[in-house]
């Protein structure tokens, strides 16, 4: 493995496994085998190192969220559509996930935050802008794709976390999914 790619992996799992704030660029440095300005070489800091792999890592997925979120008429087979690609997403990429979820709940000062936050409003436009493009189907959107967004995200998100904390394998199941969405669709048309 190349070594700005081993040192990319070897930050995620110490990052995933004990928090961005807890883990020191010597311990990264001495689980990756390398030295201290091999690493600032690459990435010119811990705070380098974690843009980069945040931003590598959300690059590869970014084109198949946008994909999942093109608006095709139809409000519900849309979310179902995308919700079966993040999960699917989450799936192949747990760390990263629990990782960014974990980062963005920090506290707003934090440089981890100001990390992950660019990554975590990428998605959030994508998302804001399925309900932009639906406003004709949703009738009594009112100016409200911001909140539906959020509320949406809400629900997939929890739904992963909680499936994560009790170590169960994630399923990309239809019937499941299909379910969040009429949960959240009867909260939008109640």
């Amino acid at each position: 493995m190349e070594n700005k790619e081993k040192i990319l992996q070897c930050a995620l799992d110490l990052f995933y496994a004990r928090g961005y704030d807890a883990v020191s660029v010597q311990e990264i440095v001495e689980k990756a085998g390398i030295t201290k300005p091999t690493l600032y070489y690459y990435f010119g800091s811990k705070l380098g190192l974690l843009e980069t792999l945040l931003n590598t890592r959300y690059e590869l997925i970014k084109d198949k969220i946008r994909s999942a979120a093109g608006y095709d008429g139809n409000v519900p087979n849309t979310l179902c559509r995308l919700a079966e690609v993040y999960i699917d997403i989450v799936i192949h990429n747990r760390k990263e996930y629990m990782l960014m979820m974990a980062l963005f709940y920090s506290a707003k000062e934090n440089e981890a935050y100001g990390a992950v936050r660019p990554v975590i409003l990428d998605f959030y436009k994508i998302i804001v802008n399925v309900f932009e493009e639906a406003s004709g189907e949703l009738g009594n959107m009112n100016g409200r794709q911001e909140q539906f967004a959020i509320g949406f995200i809400g629900i997939i998100n929890h739904y992963i976390l909680l499936a994560c904390e009790k170590e169960e394998e994630i399923a990309v199941n239809g019937e499941a999914i299909q379910e969040l969405v009429r949960q959240f669709m009867y909260g939008i048309y109640s």
